[in-house]
């Protein structure tokens, strides 16, 4: 399988990104030396491309990366109806590609750290900026497709507001968590029991998100104890349960406050809140900002 090495610093920079709902009979665009990397990341359903003579079957929870300097095109139309989030992304460094990893340099010892050390205290490069290399696979299975899944969103989201340098500071910052995520569904040992289970979890309450879930119930679901759910959850994603079931919704809700002209109300119906009124109060203890203010805010932005 294709494996893409990157020379960093330079790191690679996110340029644009979106998320498509294509119905089944559409088929992704044939381009040409674009320029840029494709990164394609599927969340359901299924894209048929192909790179050159290599032919690829993206379906839900894998990603491909197209490359800047080849040429992609569509093997067959969709099947069913399929969503996945693009992401164009570009390195001003050398990359290349190889056809398996290049092994990890061996780990040395301590002696043999100190000495290196006092070789680049007594050498001119002392300040020179120190590159590696970053390996990603060109098409993989992702390990935790929800925890990139989140961070693809958010890059969307953030596109909303990207005139505003901060903005684009926090964009990078995300695209480089989703450069981390590719290139560690290389590890071959796979995920943790941990993360396993985080990631179950992640994926109940992302479908059963309009639902009103228990612990109890997410427990019995994925067949885990509701307090290991909830250690897991911590330690792969940094909030617990239901704090990620919130956080959710919210960002569903923001899709739908700025793609949609339904009223709040409704809004937060969709997204599993039985009260109008709990639903600012939560969206506004996660966003700083009224529901009504956060789409008054980017019409008139």
């Amino acid at each position: 399988m294709p494996i893409i090495h990157m020379t960093i610093p330079p790191l690679p920079h996110y340029i644009i990104g979106g998320y498509t709902l294509a119905p089944a009979g559409r088929k992704h665009p044939s381009r040409r030396n674009i320029e840029v990397f494709d990164l394609l990341v599927v969340t359901r359903g299924c894209l048929y491309i192909g790179e050159e003579e290599q032919h690829y079957e993206v379906s839900g929870g894998h990603a491909l990366i197209l490359r800047p300097d080849a040429y992609h095109y569509a093997t067959r139309a969709c099947q069913e109806q399929t969503s996945y989030y693009w992401i164009h992304f570009q390195t001003t460094g050398q990359w290349g590609l190889s056809e398996e990893a290049i092994a990890e340099e061996r780990v040395v010892g301590t002696k043999e750290l100190i000495e290196k050390a006092k070789e680049r205290v007594l050498s001119s490069s002392f300040y020179t900026t120190q590159t590696f290399t970053k390996q990603l696979p060109q098409f993989t299975k992702l390990l935790q497709p929800s925890k990139m899944e989140s961070l693809l969103n958010q890059l969307v989201l953030l596109n909303m507001n990207d005139h505003i340098p901060s903005v684009k500071w926090k964009q990078q910052l995300a695209f480089q968590e989703v450069i981390e995520h590719l290139s560690a569904s290389m590890e071959t040992q796979g995920p943790t029991p941990s993360a396993l289970c985080a990631e179950q979890a992640a994926s109940y309450l992302r479908e059963h998100y309009r639902d009103n879930i228990t612990a109890q119930e997410l427990g019995e679901s994925i067949n885990f104890h509701p307090v290991y759910i909830a250690r897991c959850m911590q330690k792969e994603f940094g909030c617990a349960p239901f704090d990620y079931l919130m956080r959710f919704r919210i960002e569903r809700a923001k899709l739908l406050l700025l793609q949609t002209d339904l009223a709040v109300a409704r809004i937060g119906e969709e997204v599993g809140f039985n009260h109008a009124a709990y639903f600012a109060s939560c969206f506004a203890k996660y966003e700083g900002i009224s529901p009504r203010k956060y789409r008054q805010r980017f019409s008139h932005g």
